[in-house]
């Protein structure tokens, strides 16, 4: 029976690389959403937690909820801070 490891590997960083690539599409569109917005640092930490918070919610109300709680909330919190980590360097540099 072959090996389904090399297919495996492939799958992941095929995956890996959508969600790379929907990462930085989702911090484009928020950079420009939030530009001259005005929001001091609070709301954009409250902005971050509250969209963290609903992630893990919708999330928690699906077929994902299998993988356990604690993952999901680890998978959406690191998420978040990359989609923010772009957004504020986007916007620090007007980029």
């Amino acid at each position: 029976m072959p090996s389904k490891l090399p297919e495996l590997v492939r799958r992941a960083r095929r995956l890996a690389a959508q969600r790379d690539q929907l990462v930085q599409e989702l911090a484009r569109e928020w950079t420009r959403a939030l530009r001259g917005q005005g929001f001091s640092a609070a709301d954009l930490d409250e902005l971050w937690a509250a969209l963290t918070e609903e992630a893990v919610r919708r999330l928690l109300r699906t077929d994902a909820r299998t993988v356990g709680g604690e993952a999901i909330r680890h998978e959406a919190r690191e998420i978040i801070a990359r989609v923010r980590a772009r957004v504020e360097s986007g916007l620090a540099t007007g980029g």
